[in-house]
């Protein structure tokens, strides 16, 4: 019998049609890939699945960030899913084997190469990610760096024919096979690593490959469930880039009970103290990620001028002044209040939930545009500002909500252009500060401090750094466990800074909490799908939190004393 002539779920719809699927369940993996632009073929199907409203959708991402140009979905298919958050923490308790990951940052002087076999155990199933070239850390040669690194190894001993991996005898003796993903001189080579790694015989053979090394390859959706040591050499800003690394190290596997990241970076010109608490301060913000917490995005809260200070926003020393320059930074909740003569208000309830809460969405698909950015970055000299924040910017927001009036269209768009202006111009002032050594807090504006994180990672009073090692005439800080127990501690602290309630409010909710746990056998459940459930942890959270300023603030009244 001949094969039928399709290899994916998108060929099989253009073969079958749309309705052979009809009350059927369709899952889609990746789904921050997906596009509602019509020249995506996947993105045009599951249009067209939703329209005929016959399937049950189910679409799963690891990612707040989108992966293409264009929406995911239209507001108004988007609004007919209902969410499920599924967490690290969750995702360790399901799993058999995998219960415990383990963070490092490493920092050394001198070339990395140097000091990356220090921390590379050829015992653990690696991923190697070298540096960019344009990355201080790098050596400007990347094959060098995959033949220092495979040096480090011990022997190089030939390539195998049917892998291309390379053989590698270690000073023990033992045999390591290394895929090198770094080489892109010769396609057909590439291609045969790529193949042999991607090869379903052995997907179950951890004696398959040791050491995989690579650049710009096998980050997200790469899938080698063996990898027990994601090691990344050079700094990484960003969060979802760090985020995707460690998953690579996060699947279950027999007999692989712990995963470990490790980030070799080149020794800053900093006190250890310093870089210390920025190292905490990552440990949070990726706790918050792998709790699929929002930690990047500042919210605004955009007004005409001269509207009043809104409720629940700090003004500063001086407080809110009529006719003044005002900034408010709600510390609560991470909003930033500011004042825009000539704003146009939304007038519907569905446009100002949108300038509340949606505007990332759109200034995320304003700067993924192609012809927003060909225009802005390649054709300067001919391009007018107004032409890509009116007419590009425009034309995004209309074809994301045309069922808004153009009123409603015209105050979303200002929201969007004022929200990405801001907040560049408060990124660059606070490149300056941090340049300037003054962007430690004292002498910052409220704006810049609210633009530093949206869950302020600064502020949850956690410490989840377990030692500072020596390492490499540098030193090494070495992170607690990242497993339950300590996911759950990340995530009730951030519970507690989003949740307003009194003090008498949270003691409340903490009582009612121990009776639930004395007929449940257990806490509450700040996840849970039940309102109540997830009040009472919530008050307990908050409560936890009013406990810790309580004796904080006497411990300092001792020390005063003293």
């Amino acid at each position: 019998m001949k094969q039928r002539p399709w290899v994916t779920f998108r060929f099989a719809v253009e073969e079958l049609g749309i309705n052979a699927f009809d009350n059927r369940l369709i899952a889609i993996d990746e789904f921050h890939h997906v596009s509602s632009n019509p020249d995506n073929k996947l993105g045009s199907q599951l249009g067209a699945f939703i329209a005929r409203d016959k399937v049950h959708l189910v679409a799963m991402t690891g990612s707040y960030f989108r992966g293409d140009s264009e929406a995911v979905l239209g507001p108004q298919d988007e609004s007919r899913f209902e969410t499920v958050t599924y967490t690290y923490y969750e995702q360790l308790n399901g799993y058999q084997w995998l219960k415990s990951l383990d963070i490092g940052y490493f920092f050394y002087t001198g070339a990395y190469v140097d000091a990356v076999n220090k921390v590379l155990d050829p015992a653990l199933k690696t991923i190697v990610h070298i540096p960019n070239v344009n990355a201080r850390e790098s050596l400007k040669d990347k094959q060098r760096e995959v033949d220092e690194i495979m040096h480090g190894l011990g022997t190089w001993k030939g390539v195998d024919p049917d892998t291309g991996f390379h053989l590698v005898e270690s000073p023990q003796g033992r045999i390591l096979k290394v895929a090198d993903l770094v080489d892109d001189s010769d396609p057909a080579k590439r291609s045969r690593v790529l193949s042999a790694l991607k090869d379903p015989a052995y997907k179950n053979d951890r004696d398959h490959v040791d050491v995989i090394i690579a650049l710009g390859m096998a980050k997200e959706g790469f899938d080698w469930i063996w990898c027990e040591h994601a090691l990344t050499i050079g700094y990484r800003s960003s969060l979802t880039e760090i985020v995707q690394i460690i998953g690579r190290a996060t699947r279950d596997a027999k007999g692989k009970e712990r995963s470990r990241f490790t980030n070799l970076i080149a020794e800053p010109t900093a006190e250890q103290s310093a870089v210390a608490e920025a190292v905490n301060d990552m440990l949070k913000a990726i706790s918050a990620s792998l709790l699929m917490e929002q930690v990047l995005a500042p919210r605004y809260e955009f007004t005409p001028k001269n509207a009043g200070p809104q409720e629940g926003f700090d003004y500063g020393d001086e407080g809110y002044k009529e006719g003044g320059h005002n900034i408010g930074v709600n510390k609560d909740t991470g909003q930033i209040h500011l004042e825009i003569a000539g704003l146009t208000k939304p007038e519907t309830p569905e446009a100002t939930r949108i300038c509340k809460e949606d505007l990332n969405e759109v200034v995320t698909s304003f700067l993924q545009d192609k012809t927003a950015l060909e225009r802005g970055l390649f054709d300067k000299e001919n391009t007018l500002p107004e032409e890509l924040t009116q007419l590009r910017m425009g034309k995004i927001v209309r074809e994301r909500y045309p069922d808004l009036s153009d009123a409603d269209q015209e105050a979303i768009r200002q929201h969007a252009i004022a929200a990405m202006n801001i907040t560049q111009q408060a990124k660059l002032a606070l490149a300056q500060a941090d340049a300037s050594g003054s962007g430690t807090g004292q002498g910052s504006t409220a704006l810049i401090d609210g633009v530093r994180k949206f869950v302020n990672v600064k502020d949850l009073d956690i410490d989840l750094i377990d030692r500072i090692n020596p390492f490499d005439a540098a030193y090494a800080v070495l992170a607690k466990a990242m497993d339950e127990k300590s996911l759950r501690q990340v995530q009730a602290a951030i519970a507690a800074k989003k949740v307003s309630l009194t003090e008498e409010e949270a003691r409340d909710l903490s009582k009612r909490a121990l009776q639930f746990k004395n007929e449940r056998g257990r806490l509450p459940d700040i996840n849970s799908a039940d309102a109540w459930e997830k009040r009472m942890a919530e008050g307990v959270a908050a409560f936890a939190r009013y406990r810790a300023l309580a004796k904080s603030a006497q411990a300092q009244g001792a020390q005063s004393n003293g």
